[in-house]
């Protein structure tokens, strides 16, 4: 058996389904199991967060491995994963950034929260496999709202660069890595190529058939509305690291051609499979 966290987010969503597929036994810990619309064939069960570990054991019954968000556990990780070790659970798979691969000398929040994140995770004496990702593919869904009301969409850096990785690849290494025990194996995970900004709203405009044209606009004319899945005071922080993205040659990585056998799905192959997402709401 095995448990999932955060199952109803874009990728403990995909690890559901990709698990339940394979008829693999699943679990999956929920706000509200009544809306979360999660395969029938998983075992929807209600996420109990608390300090005391002896509190959170019963969800772990029969489970040897975990799949965590550390979203759905906030500051009770440590407590969390006590009682999943008490509960007999093996090993644990755990969603952090590729951010802790940057310089400690330029620490950001994400930086800072997946490093202690991790270092948890090291010290509760479980088997570990560290997925690190760069940008999802699935923060672009913020142009959406701009997408509904017309054909232009406004923000900074049109030739921002970035390496955007679809959410399936991401609970694809995942389910290996859950299922084959990658223990002390830190994945980094990116899309298989760099693409501007410019370039995924093209690749928006062909997966819904309508042409859209992306509208550079100066730093500070950004709201924060523009990036509704960001904390609205820390959009200048991520406006200004988006400038020493323009022109840039990120790095590549083929972990996930190399975990799972298959290469890597491109941004437009992203943009085909959520282009309802995009489209005008009537």
């Amino acid at each position: 058996m095995i448990v999932v966290t955060g199952a109803t987010g874009n990728v403990g969503r995909a690890l559901v389904d990709q698990l339940t597929t394979a008829d693999t036994p699943v679990r999956a810990l929920v706000r509200d199991p009544r809306r979360a619309h999660l395969p029938t064939t998983a075992e929807t069960t209600r996420l109990t967060v608390s300090a005391d570990a002896t509190d959170m054991t019963a969800q772990f019954d029969g489970a040897d491995a975990l799949f965590l968000h550390a979203s759905a556990t906030g500051e009770h990780t440590t407590a969390f994963l006590a009682a999943a070790r008490t509960a007999g659970v093996q090993h644990v798979t755990v969603l952090s950034s590729i951010a802790v691969e940057d310089d400690p000398a330029h620490d950001t929040f994400i930086h800072t929260w997946h490093r202690t994140l991790e270092q948890d995770v090291r010290d509760s004496g479980l088997d570990w496999t560290f997925l690190r990702p760069g940008g999802f593919a699935t923060n672009t869904l913020q142009w959406a709202w701009q997408i509904h009301d017309g054909d232009t969409v406004r923000g900074p850096y049109a030739k921002s660069v970035s390496t955007p990785i679809h959410e399936a690849d991401i609970a694809a290494v995942a389910r290996h890595s859950l299922l084959e025990r990658h223990s002390g194996t830190a994945h980094v995970l990116t899309g298989p190529e760099a693409v501007t900004t410019e370039d995924q709203i093209a690749a928006i405009a062909h997966a819904i058939g309508r042409p859209l044209t992306y509208t550079e606009i100066p730093p500070h004319d950004v709201v924060p509305e523009m990036f509704p899945i960001i904390p609205a005071d820390m959009v200048p922080g991520f406006v200004a690291s988006l400038a020493t993205t323009v022109d840039t040659a990120p790095p590549l990585t083929t972990t996930v051609q190399t975990v799972t056998g298959n290469p890597a799905r491109t941004y437009a192959q992203w943009a085909q499979d959520h282009a309802d997402d995009f489209r005008t709401q009537n």
